[in-house]
């Protein structure tokens, strides 16, 4: 049956006449699902937020890689639709998960979206179809959880279906890259499920990339993040030793990236940010347990990395008390910029949240201002937060605070004369520096 049911999923890849269902409309599916709507294949969006379902109806999306028109042109075409009705999914011949995979508050894996996901398909799963993972995880979930959900129908993958990894790459704000022009990395549970896997991304993305099992897949995207991560955490912590030395870390990067071999600029910050640096890397230190290794670097990276908001912090408190001979615990502190990177609205696991939590564990008050964010969305660690708002950036209003804290370097700020307002800045991104606006009430941190 094997050689029949995989002909057959083929021919309808490679002619488009196959149905496209992607579970999860968030920064990873929508952009996906248009991208494969685009490159000719009918796409059903499927998504348990009804708010999504509304805001796709009017032909508006609430994602800045998809534009408006973008997405009113998929829909209009008939390519693309969107429902919270998972009976769909037996239509669908290809099935790409695109879930949440967080951790929970003990730094282990969540994977309870993915295996709800899987239970869903499993509800609907038919001879036929190509399921595919998305979501960042350790190597062995597709084949060790997806893939046995599945068969617990009593289908067999690689004869009556078939599963395949694909890492996510997705760069929001990147306007260089968008998902039809990354290279894509995928991988299959044997060597039909990767031949479908190759033809279905390959009519998508601009490269596939196949590699030789699910898990080498997975282990693809971790190590990709795991090398982000325990970068920056290096430069994090020769920030804090170069600054007791009177050494600007700024400086010394702009001149190592000189060299044109053996190095490569990784910058200083506030903390990490986004679904995937701050979280991924655990998935590998958490599944090396099971062999009894140490992750060693991974956990350092990631201690040095979550002390960067505290760090901080101390250099706003020693500011305020040198500069203006006031303590932390009776100023008013503007924090720039809400998102965890620049020239987006994306605020998952933004330090920015933990560095106004800590002014305020300390007894200062934190305002924030962010020309993407104007309202702090329901978040799962930081619910006393929900419902601030973003305060206007006017001269008088920033006269009112006591420092600015820029966490944030967003190009929509008018930097030049916030530095004539503000009677304090600390500056975690070295964005002064940058402009030219360096001046002695300009502290970098």
């Amino acid at each position: 049956m094997a050689s029949s049911t995989f002909d057959t999923l083929l021919q309808k890849i490679e002619t488009r006449a196959a149905r496209a269902g992607i579970i999860g409309l968030g920064y990873v599916g929508l952009p996906l699902a248009i991208a494969v709507a685009r490159s000719g294949f009918a796409v059903t969006g499927f998504d348990i937020d009804p708010g999504k379902m509304v805001a796709l109806e009017a032909r508006r999306s609430y994602i800045d890689a998809v534009s408006h028109e973008a997405l009113a042109a998929e829909i209009e075409a008939g390519r693309f639709q969107a429902t919270t009705d998972f009976a769909g999914l037996a239509a669908c011949d290809v099935i790409i998960i695109c879930v949440p995979t967080p951790l929970t508050k003990h730094r282990d894996p969540d994977l309870s979206f993915v295996e709800a996901t899987s239970r869903s398909i499993a509800r609907h799963l038919r001879p036929g179809q190509l399921v595919a993972l998305e979501s960042t995880t350790y190597p062995g979930t597709t084949d060790d959880i997806v893939k046995v959900i599945l068969e617990g129908t009593g289908l067999k993958s690689g004869s009556d279906f078939f599963v395949g990894f694909s890492p996510e790459r997705e760069d929001p704000g990147n306007q260089h890259y968008h998902t039809a022009t990354i290279p894509k990395v995928v991988a299959g549970d044997g060597a039909e499920a990767l031949a479908l896997m190759k033809a279905f991304y390959g009519a998508a993305v601009s490269a596939v990339v196949p590699v030789s099992s699910n898990a080498t897949a997975e282990a693809v995207k971790l190590t990709e993040n795991i090398f982000r991560s325990v970068n920056i955490a290096l430069v994090n912590e020769l920030k804090t030793v170069y600054a007791a030395m009177g050494i600007d870390v700024w400086e010394v990067i702009d001149a190592a990236k000189t060299k044109p071999f053996g190095y490569m600029p990784f910058y200083p910050g506030p903390g990490l940010g986004g679904h995937c640096i701050p979280i991924d890397p655990f998935y590998l230190t958490w599944k090396s347990r099971e062999y009894e290794l140490p992750t060693r670097f991974i956990e350092l990276a990631g201690e040095i990395n979550s002390a960067m908001p505290r760090y901080v912090v101390g250099k706003l408190a020693e500011a305020l008390d040198i500069r203006a001979g006031k303590a932390l615990s009776r100023s008013r502190v503007l924090v720039l910029g809400l998102a965890y990177k620049k020239n987006v609205a994306d605020i998952r696991e933004s330090p920015s949240l933990r560095l106004i939590e800590i002014i305020e564990e300390r007894g200062g008050r934190a305002d924030y201002h962010d020309p993407f964010v104007a309202e702090i969305p329901p978040t799962r660690e930081y619910q006393a937060l929900k419902g601030r708002k973003s305060v206007a950036l006017t001269q008088e209003a920033i006269a009112g605070y006591d420092a600015v804290l820029v966490a944030t370097d967003h190009d929509k700020v008018d930097y030049a004369g916030l530095s004539k307002s503000a009677s304090l800045i600390v500056d975690t991104r070295n964005v002064f520096d940058r402009l030219g606006l360096s001046a002695g009430h300009v502290i970098k941190a």
